[in-house]
């Protein structure tokens, strides 16, 4: 007997695309993005071990890019230094972690270049992976948003952990549900 294959209920074009990988040396994750080089492609996160590949899905990609204008907009019109910095590869081999924000913004004019950004905004599409607070408070980024379910949660690095909060500590004016009604609106 043959049985008919039926297709995805939602188009595979918009549900992000996952593989996690186990037991990945800090060697291997190195060679995996020298291999890759700057093209553009499947985001990469690493854990201690573990090693995530996401192919954003259209809709992903919508929404980080919608947010990360707004936000934009916003300091240009508050007259707020936000230099952006896209999904910048952020990585330590001394607490072997690493990740590609699905945006990054450092806040404020600096001497130096950055060693990590002040801000990572992660648009949550699809579930399961590797935890990203735990890769970015090895990291020490100050703030990671995320951008879920249609809406703006905040989450502020203090010791030992992330706290949830409801206004960023970097952009205490930014008001997260103008930011969602703003995000409704536009898709």
């Amino acid at each position: 007997m043959i049985s008919a294959l039926h297709p995805p209920a939602v188009p595979i074009q918009h549900i992000d695309q996952r593989v996690c990988l186990h037991d990945i040396s800090w060697e291997g994750y190195e060679a995996f993005l020298a291999m890759r080089g700057d093209q553009a492609g499947a985001r990469v996160t690493y854990l201690q071990g573990e090693l995530e590949l996401m192919s954003p899905s259209i809709n992903h990609e919508h929404f980080k890019t919608m947010l990360g204008r707004l936000l934009e907009a916003y300091a240009e019109e508050r007259n707020i230094e936000l230099n952006g910095y896209g999904s910048w590869t952020v990585k330590s081999a001394a607490v072997e972690r690493g990740v590609e924000a699905d945006e990054c913004y450092v806040v404020g004019i600096r001497d130096e270049p950055p060693s990590i950004p002040d801000i990572a905004i992660e648009v949550v599409w699809t579930s399961g992976g590797i935890d990203k607070l735990e890769v970015y408070r090895g990291l020490g980024v100050p703030e990671v948003w995320f951008w879920q379910k249609g809406q703006l949660q905040f989450f502020l690095l203090q010791e030992g952990g992330y706290s949830p909060s409801a206004r960023s500590r970097l952009l205490p004016d930014l008001d997260p549900a103008l930011m969602a009604r703003c995000m409704s609106e536009s898709s």
